[in-house]
């Protein structure tokens, strides 16, 4: 049985229950004892799966748990000898409520882990949950940069934030910069003013990708002439477009985390006929994302990984068939991959070990994942997953490693246009009208 310090506090629920039961005997009822903890029954591992199931992203949300329920399929529900357990936390996309939603599975449901996440605010948030409970957390997707600053500030403290999912933003947006630098210079686009556009959802996300392509496209020549910030769910853009209009804008450097939010903005673009070049930094994220934009989306250039394996065909045709639904390589193709990850590295450490606790899992992450002395090989969207103390805790990013090619959108398929080696077609400026 799994008695770990992590779940001190816990077992409240039960003695409440007890409480009335007691109180109506006449019997004096049990004081709380705070060391008291969650018992989660001998070869049992719950795990919880934190993801956006409600809110601005619940389309992701709904991808995630499509995609671990499939992982852990696979493998009957079971790691060794041990019965897998999921609660599923939902963050809604809002940090606060994330962490109280990540304490309530840990103090009330038990978990002994945890897997995935989407937004870099509510990563920021609930690695001081994981933290104070001392609950491993595998390949949660937060990019922000903050994450990073945190984990290095105290890595015996934030150590219990495995290994990230996502690198920081200026990882990949580098890409992009080298996308549209090599259009240019192969005189593929020739825009009038090197003049940029930023627009972002308001989060540590958006913050980190504003800054980071800003300052890659500045060192490059462009200026920045606009820089809005926006609410997560916000739908209602064309005041901000128009402003991007008037000022002749060639570059609109754009990412949110809401599907809702991300179609509005490329629809209501495609509204009033603006004639940008658009980096939509996302917009493939989620499965549904033609239903939504339809030809709208034609021209925007976007970093996403596809399909690039048989087994990743092979997967996204299973999930097509299993839920009805198209499953984006950003979502539930990391999502699968993180899952899958997280299990061959629990087998491992019951191996190991000889049992599956917050310990026991822990341990052999830090000795073995985060020392960069095992990689995660079995993936389905990168070929691998490797973290060293020098990338910690990102991973390794690069050709064969984590590496996202720039897309650019057509009746809605994304055709790679960088880099060069890998390029379908070569960049395609939007046409004048």
């Amino acid at each position: 049985m799994d008695m770990s310090r992590t779940r001190r506090l816990l077992c409240l629920t039960i003695l409440t229950g007890l409480v009335v039961g007691i109180l109506g005997c006449g019997v004096e009822a049990p004081v709380h004892d705070p060391e008291l903890e969650v018992l989660v029954p001998d070869g049992v591992l719950r795990v919880g799966v934190l993801g956006p199931y409600t809110g601005p992203s619940e389309s992701t949300g709904e991808e995630f748990r499509n995609a671990v329920t499939m992982a852990f399929e696979a493998v009957d529900w079971e790691i060794g000898d041990y019965q897998v357990e999921l609660v599923w936390i939902d963050s809604q996309s809002d940090p606060e409520i994330a962490a109280v939603a990540y304490e309530t599975a840990i103090l009330e449901d038990g978990i002994q882990a945890a897997i995935l996440n989407w937004h870099s605010s509510v990563a920021v948030a609930c690695m001081e949950v994981s933290a104070q409970y001392q609950i491993p957390h595998l390949f949660p997707f937060g990019a922000t940069e903050v994450v990073n600053e945190k984990f290095h500030s105290d890595p015996d403290r934030y150590g219990y934030w495995m290994n990230k999912g996502w690198p920081v933003a200026e990882d990949l947006t580098v890409s992009y910069v080298d996308a549209i630098e090599d259009a240019i210079a192969r005189g593929l686009w020739t825009p009038d003013e090197k003049n940029l556009a930023i627009c972002a959802e308001d989060t540590h996300w958006g913050r980190s990708f504003g800054d980071a392509i800003r300052t890659q496209l500045e060192a490059e020549g462009w200026t920045t002439v606009a820089e809005d910030y926006v609410s997560i769910d916000e739908v209602e853009f064309l005041p901000t477009l128009n402003k991007f209009r008037a000022r002749d804008v060639a570059l609109i450097a754009a990412t949110t985390t809401s599907m809702p939010s991300f179609a509005a903005l490329i629809n209501q673009a495609d509204e009033i006929g603006l004639e940008s070049m658009i980096i939509g930094d996302g917009l493939g994220w989620g499965g549904e994302w033609y239903q939504l934009t339809g030809d709208a989306s034609d021209y925007v250039i976007d970093q996403i990984p596809g399909w690039a394996t048989e087994e990743g065909l092979q997967f996204a045709e299973s999930y097509r068939e299993r839920w009805a639904a198209e499953p984006s390589s950003a979502a539930a193709g990391l999502a699968y991959d993180g899952t899958n990850m997280f299990i061959e590295l629990a087998q491992r450490a019951l191996n190991e070990y000889g049992e599956l606790s917050s310990e026991t899992i822990y341990r052999w992450g830090r000795e073995n994942l985060q020392t960069g002395q095992w990689a995660y090989t079995g993936g389905i969207v990168m070929d691998e997953y490797r973290y060293t103390p020098e990338t910690l805790p990102d991973p390794v990013v690069g050709e064969g490693y984590y590496m996202f090619p720039v897309r650019q959108y057509f009746s809605g398929e994304g055709r790679i246009v960088f880099p060069p080696d890998w390029a379908e077609q070569p960049l395609v400026p939007k046409p004048r009208r």
